[in-house]
């Protein structure tokens, strides 16, 4: 257990600051989710605009330090690659 009045505060910022990156994640992990049900049962409009969406999550979620910059780059380049690939099998 803490002793020092810093050492408790800093307990207490931990919590919430954890609280908030796992809510970030997850919000996170869904826009993902969305963009591919989307692309494998909805049509190609709606997929663009998941994408979109997935996209401004990953940017946020990156700049808030929760994921690595690189990793966010990483997972838009595979989702467009997937939406790409759907929209060339399309035609």
């Amino acid at each position: 257990m803490a002793h020092t009045v810093s050492a408790r505060k800093r307990i207490r910022q931990n919590l919430r600051h954890r609280a908030r990156n796992r809510w970030r994640l997850k919000t996170m992990r869904e826009a993902i989710k969305l963009f591919n049900d989307k692309l494998l049962h909805g049509s190609l409009d709606e997929a663009k605009a998941a994408f979109i969406n997935a996209q401004k999550v990953l940017d946020r979620t990156a700049a808030k330090g929760v994921i690595h910059p690189n990793q966010a780059a990483r997972r838009k380049s595979r989702l467009n690659a997937k939406l790409k690939a759907k929209a060339l099998a399309g035609n």
